[in-house]
């Protein structure tokens, strides 16, 4: 880790993918959409796109529902996984309609693109016509993470922003950035404020999947990681301020 994690990093972005918790989408402890939270969320991607940055969107849906709260317990029958993964991409089209019409709301174009097919209320995902949605300045919001069950909306935020040639993905949290451990749980947590990507896969931090971070490894995809509740971060760090944790290639001394 570089003891100057300030200098060692700076990208102004052009575009940029914008992973967001399904959390995001309500009060901290709650479940469903709030409409407050989402117009919080949709006032500082406006503010974003108004500067000039080309914004794709990834949202998970962990706040309507989890794919794990239907395994089987004490040998009662549940879903097959396959379909609880079906289930949580959908949940991710439910959060892009609200988000969509916040954003819109607020003035700013914007397409709703599923990897799901739902003609009635989404485009289909093509990469070349979302590419050129960012090139006209609309807000690309990217539902139905990758279209296949078994993959977490972080990877199909590495996946997204490496075919749309994003610049950085910045993924949204309720913490500072990325911690040794739980800060909620563990007051010793020891903040990161820059990593390399084979520390954080060799660490397990498990503030992205490892699938996501090797994708992001592989091909030199920075990611930024920060708290989106504090006002203004999100233009801090598309400006290249340093406002969370910075995980990317670092050269290591021979």
């Amino acid at each position: 880790m570089s003891s100057d994690a300030s200098n060692a990093f700076k990208i102004k972005a052009r575009r940029i993918l914008l992973k967001i918790s399904g959390e995001s989408f309500c009060p901290a402890n709650q479940r469903g959409i709030s409409m407050d939270s989402v117009n919080h969320l949709a006032a500082q991607i406006v503010g974003v796109a108004k500067m000039g940055v080309q914004i794709a969107v990834v949202m998970g849906g962990g706040n309507i529902l989890r794919g794990a709260q239907f395994k089987a317990t004490n040998g009662a029958a549940s879903l097959q996984e396959a379909t609880a993964h079906y289930m949580g991409m959908l949940a991710t089209v439910i959060n892009g309609l609200a988000l969509q019409d916040a954003i819109e709301a607020q003035g700013q174009p914007t397409r709703l693109m599923s990897a799901v097919q739902m003609d009635a209320v989404s485009e289909p995902y093509i990469r070349r016509r979302a590419q050129r949605h960012l090139e006209k300045g609309r807000v690309v919001i990217l539902a139905g993470g990758t279209g296949s069950p078994f993959v977490t909306t972080d990877t199909a935020a590495a996946q997204r922003a490496l075919e749309l040639e994003c610049d950085v993905i910045l993924k949204a949290t309720k913490v500072r950035g990325v911690y040794s451990a739980d800060p909620e749980k563990d007051p010793n947590a020891v903040f990161y404020p820059e990593l390399a990507f084979e520390d954080a896969i060799r660490q397990n931090l498990r503030v992205m999947d490892s699938e996501a971070f090797a994708k992001c490894a592989e091909h030199n995809m920075p990611i930024m990681i920060f708290n989106f509740r504090e006002e203004g971060n999100l233009a801090k760090a598309v400006c290249g301020e340093h406002v969370g944790t910075i995980i990317h290639q670092i050269k290591r001394d021979a």
